[in-house]
C-alpha cells in the first residue's frame, strides 16, 4: 500500500508512481490524439464541413459521469470491507490470545496456539494473493507441507480448534471459556470466507464491458461534434476527457481486488506483522 501525506497538496499534484493511469494511459492517448488530428484535419481542410453538435456529448457525459460513480463506490465498498475483515482479524488474533494466556492452560499449548495464530494471517494472505507458503513450512512443516492440501487456512483453523479441545480436556477450562475460545475459532473460517467472497467475486462481465464500449464511442466520437466549434483544440479536449474517464475505470479495477501487491492494495504484510508484534507482547506479559 502506498503511504502518503493526505495534507501535502501539490506534492501529490506533481508526483508520479507505478500505479498513475497517467503512465498506463499514455500510449492510448497518443494514439487517440493521433486519431483526433486525423479526423479533425479531415473535417475542416478536406472536406469543409464544420459540424458542431455537442449537445449529445452533454446529455451521455452525465449518464458516464452517474456509471462510473456508481462503478467506483462499488469498487470502495470492496476495498474497504476488505479493510474491515482484515481489522477484525486483527481483533480475533489478540482476542484468542489474551482469554489463552489468562486461562490455566499448558505452557506448550499457549505456544502451540500463538505458533497457529501468527500462521494464519501469513498464510490467508498467501492463499488470496494465489501464492506459495513455502516460507512456512519450517514453522508448521505437518500443515503447509502437505502438498495434496489446496486450503491451508482450514487447516490451521482446524489444528486451532483440536488444540482448543485439547486444553479443555487437559486443563479446568470453564464451559464459558471454552466456548469463547470456539466461537474466536470460527470468526477466523467466517474472515476467510468473506475475503474469498470479495477476492472470487468481480463485478459482472456484462456491467463491465458496458461501461468500457460506452466510453468508447463517447470518446471517438468527440473529435466529429466538436471540431467545427473548438477547431484543434478539440485534440486536448478529447485526451483530457478520455484521460479523466479511463482513470475512474482503472483505479475501480484496481481496488475491487484489494489483497494483491499493487500500491493501493490493503496493507496486509504490515497487518500481519502487527500481529505477530501483538502476540509476542501478550505472550512476554503472561510469562
Amino acid at each position: 500500500m502506498q503511504h502518503y501525506n493526505p495534507k501535502d497538496w501539490f506534492g501529490l499534484i506533481f508526483k508520479f508512481h507505478k500505479s498513475d493511469t497517467f503512465r498506463k494511459l499514455f500510449w492510448v492517448m497518443l494514439s487517440l490524439a493521433v486519431y483526433s488530428v486525423f479526423v479533425i484535419y479531415l473535417e475542416l481542410e478536406v472536406l469543409n464541413v464544420e459540424f458542431t453538435s455537442t449537445v449529445m456529448h452533454s446529455l451521455l457525459g452525465f449518464i458516464i459521469s452517474l456509471l462510473l460513480v456508481f462503478r467506483t463506490n462499488t469498487a470502495y465498498d470492496r476495498w474497504w470491507e476488505g479493510r474491515k475483515q482484515w481489522g477484525a482479524l486483527v481483533n480475533v488474533c489478540r482476542n484468542i490470545l489474551l482469554k489463552t494466556y489468562a486461562s490455566k492452560a499448558s505452557d506448550s499449548s499457549k505456544s502451540r496456539l500463538k505458533t497457529f495464530v501468527i500462521a494464519y494471517p501469513d498464510v490467508l494472505k498467501e492463499h488470496l494473493r494465489n501464492t506459495s507458503h513455502e516460507h512456512k513450512i519450517e514453522l508448521l512443516p505437518e500443515i503447509v507441507g502437505n502438498r495434496s492440501m489446496t486450503h491451508v487456512p482450514n487447516n490451521i483453523a482446524f489444528h486451532m480448534q483440536l488444540e482448543i479441545e485439547k486444553m479443555k480436556t487437559e486443563t479446568p477450562l470453564s464451559e464459558s471459556a471454552y466456548l469463547a475460545l470456539l466461537n474466536d475459532c470460527s470468526t477466523f473460517t467466517d474472515i476467510c470466507g468473506a475475503c474469498e467472497r470479495i477476492r472470487k467475486t468481480p463485478i459482472p462481465y456484462t456491467y463491465n464491458i458496458f461501461i468500457k464500449k460506452f466510453i468508447f464511442v463517447y470518446i471517438v466520437t468527440m473529435p466529429l461534434g466538436f471540431a467545427g466549434q473548438f477547431q484543434y483544440w478539440t485534440i486536448l479536449i478529447t485526451v483530457f476527457t478520455f484521460y479523466t474517464l479511463a482513470s475512474l475505470e482503472l483505479i475501480a479495477e484496481e481496488i475491487e481486488d484489494p489483497f494483491g501487491l499493487d500500491s493501493d492494495d490493503l496493507p496486509t504484510n504490515e497487518l500481519t506483522a502487527t500481529i505477530e508484534l501483538s502476540a509476542n507482547e501478550i505472550s512476554k506479559i503472561a510469562s
